[in-house]
C-alpha cells in the first residue's frame, strides 16, 4: 500500500502533508504535488494533515489513474521537503470537480 495525491490537489497544492513526511517522498509541480509510491513507507501521518483532502490510500476503489499519475510525475519532478504558501487560487479551487481535465500541468514548479 501507499498513499496518492488525487485531484483536489490541483491549483491548491497544499504544502502541510510535505513537512510531515517522514521520509521525504514527495514532489512538485507547477500546480499540484504528487507522492513517489517506492517512497512511500505507509505511515499514513501526510493524509490527515491535507487540508484538501486529496491524500488517499491507494487501496481506495477508482485510483488507478491517480497511482499511475503519482508514479510517473515523481520520476519527472523536484523533491519538496519544506512547506511553502498553497497557490493564491488555492480556496477557490478547493473543491471544483475535473480539475485533471481542466487544469493539471505536468509541468514542473515555476
Amino acid at each position: 500500500m501507499t498513499y496518492v495525491v488525487t485531484d483536489n490537489c490541483i491549483k491548491c497544492k497544499y504544502t502541510d502533508c510535505v513537512e510531515v513526511c517522514p521520509v521525504d517522498c514527495f514532489y512538485e509541480g507547477e500546480n499540484m504535488l504528487v507522492i513517489n509510491p517506492d517512497e512511500c513507507i505507509d505511515c499514513g501521518v501526510c493524509e490527515p494533515e491535507c487540508p484538501a483532502e486529496a491524500i488517499l490510500p491507494d487501496t481506495e476503489p477508482g485510483l488507478e489513474k491517480w497511482i499511475e499519475l503519482n508514479a510517473e510525475y515523481s520520476e519527472k519532478w523536484p523533491n519538496i521537503t519544506e512547506k511553502k504558501d498553497e497557490l493564491p487560487e488555492a480556496k477557490e479551487f478547493d473543491g471544483k470537480k475535473d480539475k485533471l481535465e481542466k487544469y493539471f500541468s505536468p509541468n514542473g514548479p515555476a
